[in-house]
């Protein structure tokens, strides 16, 4: 914003205070002479300084006092304000400011995200004098938490919108009043069903601005639950709550370890992510629960976590290490079932198996949850295969790798064809025409290499077109799970 001051428009004295003030009245609108002195100030300011900025497209003083400053002080004569209140999109400072003038007890937030209005919104609240006045100069988003007790908002923004917006900062119990038009039943009725349990209509005041045709509705939402700020502070105080900063914290290093393979066999823990499979995981196995582990903007512990279990929050850069797959979301740590060795010599467990060798994570994630969705009873992971606990198997395999059988047996070469044993290849004959045994293994190829030669007299392969040389491992290896396991449904 310049320093010069621009033109007022208009011819100088064809409107003034007392003309304000008429309005006003006529409004039912009871103003203090020190109040108007403000809203005249304001009115100047965003009349002197609309061209330059396009503040407002409204210009004719009548419109200016009706549509812009008595609809912005209505709200405050229909109902009780909250204390602290959040103009959000407050463009030039509407309601925000003329609520301010008329309510000076209010603690009063204006948020805009562009940046010549913040300029102007600064100079108006200093030339105005107003006092407890804070300018938040960008976009208000759920990671927005300074507590308020109420948000106003005249922008178009659909309902359920602005309440994923505010979840932030909204205090449990505060209100969110939206100032809209007749028609938004169908919005209210969208954020009723969306946000049921955590928001509730509590107000629904149909008005008319005075003196003009224009129908307008208070629609205001009252917060159920409680927001992320307060829910850390009271999981904070129910549990060990630790933060870490540094990379040379020893837990820290314990859980970077987690990230390869010779960690996770030799602290026998593992990391899940992703919060589908993080609350699975803690509904299913919360006795192996080991700890929590957020980011400062994150969700704290649900109460499903056993109370003995710590939470630690980690500074941003630590937490992004740590999320390797980018949920950016809580992590879980657990202590996971064990996996069994497995030795040739001791023949092939009953029912059937699968042996693994691959070395792509998200290769062995998928053929895990393929293996544990058809009812395939024992997951054998030969020495090529990586750790199946490392996160981005366990991500990959939706969670379903917790479920399964597991084994751990010698490297892909060492299994000797002496063993009931269905590999997978290329070269093999049509799944259709293969006898299942009733003790038996499949055997995927490694990638790129297959299935070593000595056990490819026995391969079964699915018929693709030549115009694709080949199916992904994991992808063949699913569908001769289903073909195997609606055999074995037909039997019974």
């Amino acid at each position: 914003m310049s320093r010069s001051q621009p033109k007022q428009p208009g011819r100088p004295g064809e409107y003034g205070r007392d003309d304000l003030a008429r309005i006003l009245r006529r409004s039912d609108i009871a103003l203090s002479s020190r109040q108007l002195d403000q809203l005249w100030i304001y009115h100047t300011l965003l009349r002197q300084y609309n061209a330059e900025l396009n503040l407002t497209r409204i210009h004719n003083f009548t419109n200016m006092a009706l549509k812009l400053y008595v609809d912005s002080l209505l709200p405050g004569r229909l109902m009780d304000l909250p204390a602290s209140l959040l103009d959000l999109g407050t463009g030039p400072g509407m309601p925000g400011i003329p609520l301010k003038i008329a309510h000076p007890h209010l603690a009063v937030t204006l948020a805009e995200s562009r940046g010549k209005r913040v300029d102007f919104l600064r100079m108006a609240v200093e030339r105005l004098g107003l006092k407890q006045v804070t300018i938040v100069g960008k976009t208000i988003t759920a990671d927005f938490e300074e507590p308020v007790q109420g948000v106003i908002t005249r922008a178009v923004e659909e309902i359920g919108q602005t309440l994923d917006r505010v979840g932030g900062c909204l205090a449990s119990g505060g209100r969110v009043i939206f100032m809209k038009g007749p028609d938004c039943d169908e919005e209210i009725w969208e954020a009723e069903k969306n946000f049921a349990g955590r928001f509730r209509l509590d107000q629904r005041i149909d008005y008319q601005i005075p003196h003009t045709a224009h129908a307008r509705r208070l629609v205001v939402f009252r917060r159920l639950d409680e927001p992320p700020r307060e829910k850390r502070i009271k999981a904070m105080n129910q549990r060990l709550f630790r933060t870490i900063d540094s990379e040379q914290n020893p837990v820290f290093k314990d859980m970077k370890k987690l990230l390869s393979g010779r960690g996770l066999k030799k602290q026998g823990l593992a990391l899940i992510s992703g919060p589908k499979v993080v609350a699975e995981t803690l509904r299913d196995y919360p006795g192996q629960c080991r700890a929590w582990i957020s980011a400062a903007h994150h969700q704290p512990p649900p109460a499903e976590l056993p109370a003995q279990v710590p939470w630690y929050q980690l500074a941003g850069p630590l937490f992004n290490m740590l999320d390797t797959i980018g949920t950016n979301a809580p992590l879980l740590m657990v202590a996971p079932p064990a996996v069994t060795p497995w030795s040739p010599a001791d023949g092939l467990p009953p029912g059937c198996s699968v042996l693994v060798p691959f070395q792509d994570p998200e290769n062995v994630g998928t053929v895990i949850r393929s293996a544990v969705a058809f009812g395939i009873d024992n997951i054998i992971l030969l020495a090529e295969c990586v750790h199946p606990y490392h996160p981005k198997v366990v991500r990959a395999s939706g969670g379903a790798v917790l479920k399964a059988r597991l084994f751990s047996g010698p490297g892909l070469n060492e299994v000797p064809d002496s063993l009931p044993i269905i590999a997978l290849s290329a070269e093999g004959q049509d799944i259709a025409g293969v006898r299942f045994p009733e003790t038996f293994a499949f055997l995927p190829g490694i990638e790129g290499q297959g299935v070593p030669f000595h056990l490819r007299s026995r391969a079964a392969a699915v018929p693709i077109r030549q115009a694709v040389e080949s199916l992904n491992a994991a992808t063949a290896a699913a569908i001769v799970f289903y073909v195997w396991a609606t055999r074995k449904a037909d039997h019974r």
